[in-house]
């Protein structure tokens, strides 16, 4: 099954079929319409989601239960609590007296070809909030899972979760002096990891609305930017440039890259079409370096990293060019810089007092908090809602592995991956 070929995350009014996977909306098994999500994200941080999620059924029905809870649970925002599995109408009262807001009932079968039964109730209401069948390749089973995962934050929370995503990176290997760095993609969770590249790679971009990722190649003596199609597995150059090329980075309506371009001691940012390859310089760096530039989600803005105030801080200006406004006044170095699809958010990476730190502010500037520091922190990437950023996090012996947390600071965690990883990028959900 292709990646990005899925129906509407289980929310469809009608059967589905999209790339092998049917989605079919169960009938409600109690009266009244599904009340809207009444519980905020931020009520939920404060109070997390006691929610019940029964075992599927043995084999894949057992892994199926384990993804989801591995989801709900890593976010922070849900308690998850051991059930019995159960069709029908469940008996609310135990559940209430456990203390639980939802409950999942439902059941796996099948072999080659699976069906999974998934409904969501409102304990409290004693109302079902959602009800599909899923049927698909055995192989599919852990997209079901996320696309379930997805329907619950989806349906408690009021907004779209980021289960069913993927994660673009360099796996890192061999030694700190010469590492081997290839391309590689990966599920949130870290399962299903494939190396992509067996060049020498770094600065990967996920593309917001294709299966590609941008990214920059030491195949040959001059580095160039490529950009891989991840169904195919085919990939292409995006034309060469008059100097030393940086990481891309995409536009929201994926046909655009804006490219950092070294020149002598400074660098400039290039706007380049993908379809035809033409460029525009949309910087005059008189010497400064411009690095790290991210659009604003309506496209109409980009900030970035520039030393042309004496050090690095991050500026914005119109995704066209021209003059360009500082943003950030901390003491201390800025480095990275992303802009939230939620469009409320930059985060950002800085350096001072010997000490990475990973933070975000306001657009405008105000707000900057910092939300961890290590010996190094770097490459932020948003999640598709906004809720939680990928980053790498190194050591003092020279290894780097990937993080995820949420954007108030709190439920940090590492990403399991074969070998080191680095750059992290995060792909839109696979809709």
């Amino acid at each position: 099954m292709r990646r990005r070929s899925l129906l509407g995350g289980g929310l469809a009014a009608g059967a589905g079929l999209v790339g092998g996977l049917t989605a079919t909306p169960l009938s409600a098994w109690a009266a009244a319409d599904a009340p809207a999500a009444e519980i905020t994200v931020d009520q939920a941080r404060t109070a997390p989601i006691p929610i019940v999620i029964p075992s599927f059924g043995p084999g894949i029905g057992e892994q199926i239960t384990q993804v989801v809870t591995n989801d709900l649970s890593n976010t922070g925002l849900f308690k998850v609590l051991p059930g019995s599995a159960m069709s029908g109408t469940p008996d609310f009262a135990p559940y209430k007296a456990m203390g639980a807001h939802a409950a999942v009932t439902g059941g796996f079968s099948g072999s080659g070809s699976i069906r999974v039964e998934f409904r969501l109730w409102d304990v409290l209401a004693g109302q079902q909030i959602q009800g599909t069948a899923y049927t698909t390749n055995s192989a599919n089973w852990r997209r079901i899972a996320h696309i379930m995962g997805d329907v619950i934050y989806q349906r408690m929370l009021g907004e779209k979760g980021y289960f069913d995503t993927r994660i673009g990176f360099i796996s890192r290997s061999g030694s700190v002096h010469q590492p081997r760095m290839r391309l590689a993609v990966m599920d949130q969770d870290g399962a299903n990891c494939r190396i992509l590249s067996s060049t020498q790679t770094k600065l990967p971009a996920f593309s917001p609305v294709r299966d590609q990722i941008a990214f920059l190649s030491y195949a040959s003596s001059v580095p160039r930017i490529y950009v891989f199609d991840l169904a195919s597995g085919h990939q292409r150059i995006i034309g060469d440039f008059n100097g030393v090329p940086l990481g891309p980075h995409y536009s929201p309506d994926g046909n655009t890259l804006v490219v950092p371009v070294a020149k002598g001691s400074g660098s400039d940012l290039y706007s380049v079409n993908i379809a035809s390859g033409a460029k525009r310089q949309i910087t005059s760096s008189g010497g400064a370096i411009n690095v790290s530039p991210s659009f604003s989600p309506d496209g109409s803005q980009i900030v970035f990293n520039s030393d042309k105030g004496g050090s690095p801080a991050l500026y914005i200006m119109s995704a066209s060019g021209g003059a360009a406004r500082r943003l950030s006044y901390g003491s201390g170095h800025y480095g990275d810089s992303v802009w939230s699809p939620r469009g409320d958010l930059i985060g950002f990476t800085r350096i001072s007092g010997g000490q990475f730190s990973l933070g975000v502010m306001n657009p405008d500037g105000t707000g900057e908090r910092i939300m961890t520091q290590g010996y190094t922190v770097e490459s932020p990437s948003f999640c598709p809602n906004g809720r939680v950023l990928a980053f790498s996090r190194g050591g003092a012996s020279g290894g780097a592995a990937i993080h995820t947390i949420d954007i108030t600071g709190f439920h940090e965690r590492a990403i399991p991956t074969p070998e080191g990883g680095s750059g992290p990028t995060w792909s839109p959900l696979n809709v």
